[in-house]
């Protein structure tokens, strides 16, 4: 099972995000843990090395199991670790390698394109006085939601 570790970035009321060039689709920036990686270490350094900025005290705010679906059988399954931050330390990058980065009022959040899956997340990431929260998204590899299911 693939493992995904992002982080949403609060400075006062505003949020860094990443549009991904591929679908023009706003993320959390974040990405693979690498093997015997924690983690903490992954969010760290996939942060950094999509936006120029360290990270101080990222808390774990979530766990996702993500599933595609097709024809009633499970195709591809992984796990995203879901971050909160509201500190940090370096210059944001002018050009990320990963896309265009850009800093966001909280109403934003839900008008923004992105996909279904990632706007059920950063709705939950966005709430910071909410506790850990947990779920499974189930959808089609068109990216459609077929069920999700969450504890919190």
């Amino acid at each position: 099972m693939q493992r995904i570790a992002n982080c949403l970035l609060q400075d006062q009321d505003q949020f860094l995000l990443l549009k991904k060039p591929r679908r023009g689709w706003w993320v959390a920036p974040g990405g693979k843990v690498e093997s015997g990686e924690t983690i903490m270490e992954a969010v760290c350094r996939e942060f950094y090395e999509e936006t120029g900025l360290h990270l101080i005290q990222p808390v774990l705010s979530g766990v996702v199991t993500m599933c595609v679906e097709q024809d009633g059988k499970i195709e591809k399954e992984w796990m995203m670790f879901n971050f909160r931050a509201s500190h940090y330390e370096g210059a944001l990058l002018e050009n990320s390698p990963e896309g265009q980065l850009s800093w966001q009022p909280l109403d934003a959040l839900s008008t923004l394109p992105t996909s279904e899956m990632d706007q059920q997340i950063l709705s939950r990431l966005a709430c910071f006085e909410k506790e850990l929260f947990i779920g499974r998204i189930v959808y089609s590899p068109e990216e459609v939601i077929l069920s999700q299911h969450w504890h919190n």
